[in-house]
C-alpha cells in the first residue's frame, strides 16, 4: 500500500468491470461501453479508437495492434495485427537502393497498416459490437474536438518540424502552423469521416476503397513502393502465445514478429540466478535486471524476425540451458559491456477485464510520434512507420522484403496462476517495453507490490552504452551501479507507461493501476 502522506496514486478497485487506459476519454468510454453491456473486447477496441484522437501522437488508425485476450476458462489467444512491406521490396530493390538503413521518416518505413483489420477480426471473434458501433464514440470526439492534456501537450511539440514538412500533417495536426497548447481544443473532421466511411463500409473501406485510395495517392508519388494490391492483401494472423515460468506464474508474450520473446529470455535469466535474494530497492536488484535485459536484447536483434520468412529459435531461446548459459555471464560486481542500441517510440497500452472476466490485453501504435510524420490530405491518417525496424543486410533474418513483418516492438502481456488469468498489463515506449514487462513482473511477483505500486516504481533502462535512470532512482542506487562500471544518464523523458489489471479471484475482485507517467486512469465499477 502506497504511503498516503506522499504524492501518489491508489489502485482501483471494481467487482463488475475494469478498465486501464493512457487517457482519461478512452478510460470513460471503455466503462460506458462495459455498463451499457459490452464485454471486454468491445471496450478495448472503442477506447483503442478514442485514443486515436486523444493521443494523436501516439496512435492512429494508420498503424498496428497486437492484442492477448484471455478467455474464462483460463485460455489466452494471440493476435498479430502488424502490416507487412510491400511486395516489391525485393532483393534487387534493395540492392539498388543504395539503403543502408531504413530511417524512421524515410518514405520505406511506412508499411500496410494493420490496426483496422485487427480490431475488426477481435470484434468478430470475441466481442459483442460491430465495428462500426466501437467506431462511434470516436467519431464523436473527433468531430466536436477534444482538449489537449498535460501529457500529449508536452510531446507534440517535437514533431512540429516533420509534420510542417508534409502537406498533410500542417492541414491535420498543427494549429497556426504550431503544436496545440495545453487546454486547446483540436477536431480531426477529415478522420471523422474516414472512420465514419469504415463504420458504414467496413474494415474493406479502408484496405480496398476511398480511404485506400487516398493512402496510395499520397505515399507513391513521395517513392513509396506500396501498391493498393499491398492493402487489399493484408490480414491479421491468430497467433498462439509463447510463454515462460516466473515466480509460480505463467508469463504469456505475443510470439515473433513481436519482441516479447525478449522480456521472456531476461525473465529466465533473474529466475535462474534468484532475484529474490535481494531487496526490492538494492542495488544488486537493479544491476541484475539492467544485465538480464542486456543479454535478451542482444539475442533479440540476432533472431526475431517474421516467422513465416525465417526460423526463429524460440523454443531453444527459452529453454533451461539458454537461461543457464546467459546467468553465467552476469558478474555480480561488474557490467557487461554491451551497446544496446535503442529507440524511443511512441504506443498505447490498455487493458479491459468484464464481469464474466474475459480480460483483453491490447496495445496499438503508430512508432515514432506520428509515426512517418506522412498524413494522409483527404481522410487525415497518420502513417506508420514500423518498417524503421527493418534491417538492409540481406544475410540478416529481419531484412526487409517482400510482404514481409518488421521485428515489433509492442508487445501485451498476459499472466496465468492455477489454470486462471492473474493480470492483463503492458508497458508502451519502444524498445523499452521488454525492460517494462520485465520490471512490472518483478515488483508484483516477487517484491509483492500491487498493479499501480509495479507500475509507479522508478525506471532504468540500459541504452547505447549507459544506463538512462529515471529521477525517482535513489542516488545510493546510482553510486552502485556506476561502480559496477555503468554508464548513468538521466533520463530526459519519462521511461515508456502502462497499465495493469489483476483478478483477485477469492474477493471477485479487480484490481487495477494505471501509469501516471501518462494522462490517464484506472476505473472499475
Amino acid at each position: 500500500m502506497r504511503a498516503f502522506d506522499r504524492p501518489g496514486r491508489s489502485t482501483a478497485y471494481g467487482a463488475r468491470g475494469m478498465a486501464a487506459t493512457s487517457a482519461p476519454a478512452a478510460t470513460l468510454a471503455a466503462i460506458d461501453t462495459l455498463r451499457a453491456g459490452g464485454n471486454a473486447i468491445d471496450a478495448a477496441v472503442v477506447a483503442s479508437a478514442v485514443l486515436c484522437i486523444v493521443e494523436p501522437a501516439m496512435t492512429g488508425i494508420g498503424g498496428d495492434c497486437f492484442a492477448l485476450v484471455g478467455t474464462p476458462d483460463g485460455k489466452v489467444h494471440g493476435l498479430n495485427g502488424s502490416g507487412r512491406a510491400a511486395m516489391a521490396a525485393d532483393a534487387d530493390w534493395l540492392k539498388a537502393s543504395g539503403l543502408e538503413a531504413i530511417a524512421p521518416r524515410s518514405i520505406h518505413a511506412i508499411t500496410v497498416p494493420g490496426a483496422i483489420d485487427a480490431w475488426d477480426r477481435l470484434l468478430k471473434e470475441f466481442g459483442t459490437m460491430d465495428l462500426g458501433e466501437a467506431l462511434a464514440p470516436a467519431i464523436r470526439l473527433a468531430e466536436d474536438g477534444v482538449a489537449v492534456t498535460p501529457r500529449v501537450a508536452l510531446d507534440w511539440p517535437e514533431d512540429v518540424p516533420d509534420l510542417a514538412a508534409d502537406a498533410g500533417g500542417r492541414m491535420h495536426y498543427l494549429k497556426d502552423g504550431r503544436a496545440p497548447r495545453l487546454g486547446e481544443t483540436m477536431a480531426y473532421p477529415a478522420l471523422a469521416r474516414a472512420m465514419k466511411l469504415i463504420a458504414k463500409q467496413g474494415r474493406d473501406a479502408f484496405y480496398q476503397d476511398e480511404i485506400a485510395e487516398d493512402i496510395i495517392a499520397t505515399i507513391r508519388p513521395m517513392g513509396s513502393l506500396l501498391t493498393k494490391d499491398d492493402l487489399a492483401a493484408h490480414q491479421s494472423n491468430w497467433v498462439k502465445p509463447i510463454s515462460a515460468e516466473f515466480a509460480g506464474h505463467q508469463v504469456f508474450e505475443i510470439p515473433p514478429s513481436g519482441q516479447g520473446l525478449t522480456a521472456l529470455i531476461a525473465l529466465n535469466i533473474l529466475s535462474h540466478i534468484g532475484i529474490r535474494r535481494y531487496d526490492s530497492r538494492s542495488i544488486e536488484r537493479h544491476h541484475l535486471e539492467i544485465e538480464a535485459m542486456k543479454l535478451a536484447w542482444e539475442l533479440r536483434n540476432r533472431h526475431i524476425a517474421d516467422p513465416d520468412f525465417a526460423e526463429v529459435p524460440v523454443a531453444e531461446l527459452l529453454s533451461a540451458r539458454t537461461a543457464a548459459q546467459l546467468a553465467a555471464m552476469v558478474n555480480m560486481n561488474k557490467a557487461l559491456d554491451i551497446d544496446a542500441a535503442m529507440r524511443q517510440s511512441d504506443t498505447i497500452y490498455l487493458s479491459v477485464v468484464d464481469e464474466k472476466r474475459l480480460a483483453v490485453s491490447f496495445i496499438n501504435s503508430i512508432y515514432f510520434g506520428f509515426g512517418s510524420c506522412i498524413v494522409t490530405p483527404k481522410t487525415g491518417i497518420s502513417l506508420q512507420n514500423r518498417g524503421a525496424c527493418f534491417v538492409t543486410d540481406p544475410k540478416h533474418p529481419n531484412c526487409i522484403g517482400p510482404g514481409k513483418r518488421p521485428l515489433h516492438t509492442i508487445i501485451p502481456a498476459m499472466v496465468k496462476k492455477d489454470g486462471r488469468i492473474d493480470m492483463a498489463y503492458g508497458v508502451m515506449g519502444g524498445d523499452y517495453q521488454p525492460m517494462g514487462h520485465m520490471t512490472v513482473a518483478v515488483n508484483r511477483y516477487i517484491y509483492g507490490m500491487d498493479p499501480q505500486e509495479a507500475i509507479d516504481w522508478p525506471r532504468y533502462f540500459p541504452k547505447a552504452g549507459k544506463v538512462q535512470v529515471e529521477g525517482g532512482v535513489s542516488d545510493e542506487v546510482r553510486a552502485g551501479l556506476s561502480a559496477r562500471g555503468h554508464v548513468i544518464e538521466t533520463a530526459v523523458e519519462p521511461l515508456g507507461g502502462g497499465q495493469a489489471i489483476a483478478i483477485d479471484w477469492e474477493r471477485g475482485m479487480l484490481v487495477g493501476g494505471s501509469d501516471p507517467r501518462k494522462d490517464g486512469f484506472a476505473l472499475g465499477y
